[in-house]
C-alpha cells in the first residue's frame, strides 16, 4: 500500500489511530529529550498548552471520553 493510498476513500487504515499514534509517539519523544537534557543538566523548556495538546489528540484518537 502505498502513502497516497492512505487519503482513498476505500482503505483498511483507521486514520484516527495513525492521528493518536503519532501523538502518542511526540510524547514519548518529549519525553526521552527530557530525560536526556535533564541528565546533562539543561532544563527542557516545553510550553505546557502544546504537551496538553498533544495529551488530548492522543486521547480522543483512542476513545478516551474522560480522563479523570
Amino acid at each position: 500500500m502505498a502513502f497516497k493510498d492512505m487519503f482513498k476513500d476505500e482503505n483498511d487504515i483507521n486514520e484516527k489511530s495513525v492521528v493518536g499514534f503519532a501523538s502518542f509517539a511526540m510524547m514519548c519523544i518529549f519525553a526521552i529529550a527530557d530525560i536526556v537534557t535533564g541528565f546533562f543538566g539543561k532544563d527542557l523548556v516545553i510550553q505546557e498548552f502544546i504537551y496538553n495538546s498533544f495529551v488530548i489528540i492522543t486521547l480522543g484518537s483512542f476513545g478516551i471520553a474522560e480522563a479523570g
